[in-house]
């Protein structure tokens, strides 16, 4: 039987949602080709804003990768504009001159955003914000540094104007109407809104009105119709959106504010559907991404032979600027046949308004603590008689039948059809149904098969709730994992106990925690040395029978039973005098093999325990000390030559890079640290897969953490920009002693780094100067019992007995 050939113009979310529901019903049907006007696959265009503000890369919102259409034989022609539709002949044909026969059109050309007709609308440097182009222009703006000024205070502008001043960017906004999203929120909520972003150091400028954007060859700043002129070399147009319907109209299918569709998603010719922002059904148009899910279930279904009709629902607004919750649904304007129940909470900066019609909700609006949205919502969708719980109501719905419920049992008590996921249309009946049928246990099997709380993921709590109200015990999202056999506990709770109870040696610990073993394990203590080393700098002496064999001995075991030898090289640097000395050990001590390292550091393997002393004070003598290499602790800090030979260096990469490893080497950590320096964009040190990395650009310095390149392959996060060396310095000093301080023994960065959560990470290292110095202090005091070489130690004669041979011992142990 031959297959259906249904081609697709566009390739944003809804489509791409529209084939995953079509692949599921009739996965051998349909002989599928899509035009894509962007030059890359289908991405999660909802998640551009944390790519922006660096909490989120473009790899990781990618949703489906080019695998995907290969494994289902999708034909995907990127980077091609559909230019015509034949409805006579059924074809299309690409700017490219592509042409592909139809059996079934969908027309998903998206929106175009609105730009102000103002002078200056086209010099460079004036952005909308719509896809990943837009997004990496404005991050090359914020490379630059300046000002940016985002107009439109609605959601994509606040987005825009956040995700700019994480990235260093001084920014204003500025806004037409007297509150910043009246279109989403009243006054009330929109005071908060604002006090918020202003606290965050975004300048707000509401009731103002653009007259033009100044530049002759590019933007130079913008001016208001009351004369004021403000500066900016970016600018950003967040003013709405509109229908791309030009290419439906020249086909001749019916057009009012967008493509007319019938319920089924079908337009004016029954060969052609059409979905997404572009669409226009019963009357209205769609710029949220869970109405336009839906228009992807009903069209599938359509193209499978159902009946699924499009219905309309109120769908919620969020915010994604980590740190504003809001929650804003419905109607809320003011009438003389509605009433409001309002409660504030000035201390927490939380607001709530409930607005009701004839005891119904039909509108509500929550800033600050937003867990009861989707409760809110479920009560206005259904048209739920509110009057036997209006004392109440506006409490939210864990204060409902005279006590407060408990939140798991809250989400229990939520209908099988209340929407738990906004973004992806999820209801509850689903994902339950998911835990049950395929025995899911973990949020990520539950996104990964339902995809609820995969996409914003401020429903996570939701989701959290009601896995547990599921699974009952065999769920628990904070899971502690015991140390080891000796103890129930975890490491967590170790941590917390040894400063809550001042316990300031291994012996103390085992004590006062209980330990069911005399003396611990080879894993309970080297964890208990470390905390207890961390915690108590100049207090607790380190104590090397409780570390594993390479950090006991200095040294890199290998498998024949030699050891290697990493002298530290400070930055990757090195002279001539280095190399002779290096060479004489080489000869000396008849070393078979040196290497360079991928740390930028030499090397020498096959080195015998009994002559290591000797080789270490060798090296010592020529300025040598550890490279630890060996240790959990600073391995290196990888340069490149920056901007004293390199013609695109920006900065003094190696210099940094140096400063950095004088400074921070020594330090014991949960895990081994690696750390770069990139002099440019181009990233020749390769920073951006490090636990902590620094791109230098040419306003300053671009901080990155959380990356990993071993068995786990992971790009960095990005923390921020800072402007000097100085502040670099120390937002990494500080950004490692806060690892030093919660992470668990053995957790590399990016695992700690995602069990705290970036945000927290963001907030106490970047965004609060005060904590930040407090880490700093902390680990400038603690360096000053840290910085002593290890190596100079045990030629002195410290732990002798460790490097000499079995045999040579013999007299002494009788």
């Amino acid at each position: 039987m031959a297959k259906t050939r249904l081609v697709i113009v566009g390739n944003g979310m809804a489509p791409g949602r529209m084939l995953e529901h079509l692949f599921e019903a009739a996965p051998e049907a349909f002989d599928v080709t899509i035009f894509n006007a962007e030059p890359r696959v289908n991405y999660d265009r909802i998640m551009l804003s944390p790519v922006l503000s660096g909490e989120k890369t473009y790899d990781s919102i990618v949703i489906h990768g080019d695998d995907w259409y290969a494994r289902h034989g999708v034909t995907l022609h990127k980077g091609q504009r559909v230019t015509g539709i034949d409805r006579v002949a059924r074809t299309v044909t690409s700017d490219a001159g592509v042409s592909a026969a139809y059996d079934t059109l969908v027309i998903a050309t998206g929106s175009d955003p609105f730009i102000i007709p103002v002078p200056g609308r086209d010099l460079p440097g004036v952005r909308a914000y719509r896809d990943l182009d837009d997004v990496e222009a404005m991050l090359a703006a914020a490379d630059r540094g300046g000002r940016a000024v985002v107009i439109g205070g609605g959601l994509l502008g606040l987005e825009a104007a956040a995700g700019l001043r994480a990235r260093g960017m001084d920014v204003t906004v500025l806004h037409l109407t007297p509150t910043l999203m009246d279109r989403q929120l009243d006054p009330a909520a929109g005071y908060l809104l604002e006090k918020a972003l202003t606290a965050r150091g975004i300048e707000i400028r509401c009731g103002a009105d653009t007259k033009a954007i100044l530049g002759d060859t590019r933007v130079t700043g913008v001016e208001l119709k009351d004369g004021t002129v403000i500066d900016a070399s970016l600018v950003v147009m967040a003013v709405g959106i509109r229908p791309n319907t030009l290419l439906a109209r020249a086909a001749g299918l019916e057009v009012n504010r967008g493509i007319v569709v019938d319920d089924g998603m079908v337009t004016s010719d029954p060969a052609i559907l059409s979905l997404g922002e572009c669409a226009e059904v019963g009357g209205r148009v769609y710029g949220l991404v869970a109405p336009l899910y839906d228009m992807a279930r009903v069209a599938a279904d359509r193209l499978t032979g159902g009946d699924a009709a499009f219905r309309h629902s109120e769908v919620p607004t969020k915010l994604k600027v980590t740190g504003c919750d809001l929650y804003s649904v419905g109607d809320f304007a003011d009438g003389p046949d509605r009433e409001e129940i309002v409660l504030r909470d000035a201390a927490r900066g939380a607001y709530r308004r409930v607005v009701l019609k004839d005891n119904r909700i039909i509108g509500a609006v929550l800033y600050g603590d937003t867990a009861d949205g989707a409760w809110f919502n479920d009560l206005l969708k259904k048209g739920v008689d509110v009057s036997g719980m209006r004392e109440t109501l506006i409490f939210g719905q864990a204060f409902q039948g005279g006590g407060q419920m408990d939140p798991v049992a809250a989400v229990a008590a939520l209908p099988d059809d209340a929407e738990i996921c906004g973004c992806n249309g999820v209801c509850k009946g689903r994902i339950v149904a998911a835990i049950t049928e395929k025995g899911l246990t973990s949020l990520d099997d539950v996104r990964a098969h339902t995809k609820a709380s995969a996409s914003c993921g401020s429903c996570t709590g939701l989701v959290e709730n009601l896995m547990s109200a599921t699974l009952g015990d065999a769920f628990n999202a904070n899971a502690v994992k015991s140390m080891c056999g000796c103890t129930p506990l975890g490491h967590g709770e170790v941590r917390r106990l040894i400063k809550a109870k001042g316990l300031k040696s291994i012996p103390a610990v085992m004590q006062e925690l209980e330990w069911s073993t005399s003396g611990g394990c080879a894993k309970c203590r080297p964890a208990l040395n470390y905390y207890l080393v961390a915690d108590w700098p100049g207090e607790y002496e380190d104590d090397g029978q409780s570390r594993f064999i390479n950090e006991r001995v200095h040294a890199n075991i290998q498998k024949d039973g030699t050891y290697s030898v990493v002298p530290r090289m400070w930055g990757g640097l090195t002279s001539a005098q280095e190399l002779r000395a290096i060479a004489d050990v080489v000869e000396k001590f008849d070393i078979p093999t040196v290497k360079v390292t991928g740390g930028q550091r030499i090397d020498m393997l096959g080195v015998k325990k009994e002559d290591l002393p000797a080789v270490w004070a060798d090296l010592g003598k020529a300025g040598f000390v550890s490279g630890h290499a060996y240790a959990k602790g600073l391995r290196t800090v990888k340069t490149c030559v920056g901007s004293q030979w390199c013609r695109f260096g920006t900065q003094d990469s190696t210099g940094l890079g140096v400063k950095l490893e004088r400074f921070l080497w020594g330090s014991w950590t949960p895990a081994k640290v690696k750390l770069a320096v990139s002099g440019c964009p181009r990233n020749c040190a390769e920073a951006t897969c490090k636990d902590v990395g620094i791109v230098c650009v040419d306003s300053g310095y671009e901080i990155h953490y959380a990356g990993a390149a071993g068995l786990d392959i992971k790009g960095t996060e990005v923390l921020g920009l800072v402007k000097t060396e100085e502040e670099a310095i120390e937002v990494t000093a500080a950004l490692i002693q806060m690892y030093r301080e919660q992470g668990y023994y053995l957790e590399r960065i990016y695992k700690w780094a995602r069990r705290v959560g970036y945000q927290v990470v963001r907030e106490q290292i970047l965004e609060d100067a005060g904590k930040r110095r407090e880490y700093y202090d902390r680990f400038v005091l603690s360096q000053t019992f840290a910085q002593s070489d290890p190596w100079s130690e045990r030629v002195s004669g410290k732990d002798k007995h460790e490097f000499k041979p079995l045999a040579a011992l013999q007299p002494e142990l009788v």
